[in-house]
């Protein structure tokens, strides 16, 4: 009787801290869905959405800064690098509605993180287990180049995820953007080169920047077309770097 208690009282904590969390990020979501902190950015954003392509003509774009989202339990993290400008710009979820987001969900669901293969719209009924998908800069930007005050601008924001991200152990880092800013963001100062496949280990430390049994950043190329139709990505390949992530996560616990 007294193991079923505590195991009763342990379960309500948990669920407690996870009511808590969801909450923060749902408020944090708010805060970066209001941000107009960079002026070029805020310009190519609404355009796009204002000037939409023909294939999306009858769509209502979303045309401002993307939040992360998935459990708040994650132990994995997927970074990408900003919201595709007719993929998440439009529908309001990132890596949702374009091929980028495409490969990347199908892979996901293969490793069991994701409950469906596809991501259209951010209403679809997708749900992430053990995962959370975010990007380093919030705003799509133009030729997918934010400049290095765009990315200072929006660093305090994956900083503030990653703090609620309580039981993260891997970051998925998909192309070298990502990864630097992961390295930015865990204080790593001797960066190995950016390869597919790469692990990088950082050890934990007692701040809330990461939990005290370290991280590793599991690099990989980015699923966008000029990488999926050149075949310098291929499924399998994908489906490699979320086998590594799965392995260190359950290490990791």
């Amino acid at each position: 009787m007294l193991n079923l208690s505590a195991s009763l009282v342990a379960s309500a904590t948990v669920n407690q801290r996870r009511r808590a969390t969801t909450d923060t990020l749902v408020k944090l979501r708010r805060e970066i869905e209001s941000c107009r902190a960079c002026p070029r950015l805020v310009r190519w954003r609404e355009a796009v959405a204002r000037d939409k392509r023909a294939a999306y003509r009858e769509d209502v774009y979303w045309g401002k800064p993307i939040a992360g989202f998935g459990d708040a339990d994650a132990r994995i993290v997927v970074l990408g690098l900003a919201p595709g400008a007719h993929g998440a710009n439009r529908t309001g979820r990132v890596f949702t509605g374009d091929r980028s987001g495409d490969w990347l969900f199908r892979a996901m669901h293969r490793a069991g993180l994701a409950n469906q293969a596809t991501s259209q719209q951010r209403d679809d009924g997708l749900t992430l287990h053990d995962a959370f998908v975010t990007v380093a800069v919030r705003c799509a930007p133009p030729d997918n180049s934010p400049s290095p005050l765009e990315r200072k601008k929006c660093a305090p924001y994956l900083e503030r995820e990653m703090a609620l991200l309580k039981q993260a152990r891997v970051v998925v880092c998909l192309g070298n953007f990502a990864y630097v800013a992961a390295c930015e963001h865990f204080g790593v100062t001797r960066r190995p080169k950016f390869a597919h496949g790469l692990v990088v280990p950082v050890a934990g430390d007692a701040t809330d920047r990461m939990p005290r049994g370290g991280v590793h950043l599991v690099c990989s190329y980015h699923p966008s077309q000029q990488n999926t139709f050149t075949g310098r990505l291929t499924e399998p390949m994908l489906d490699a770097v979320f086998a590594t992530a799965l392995g260190l996560a359950r290490e990791a616990n």
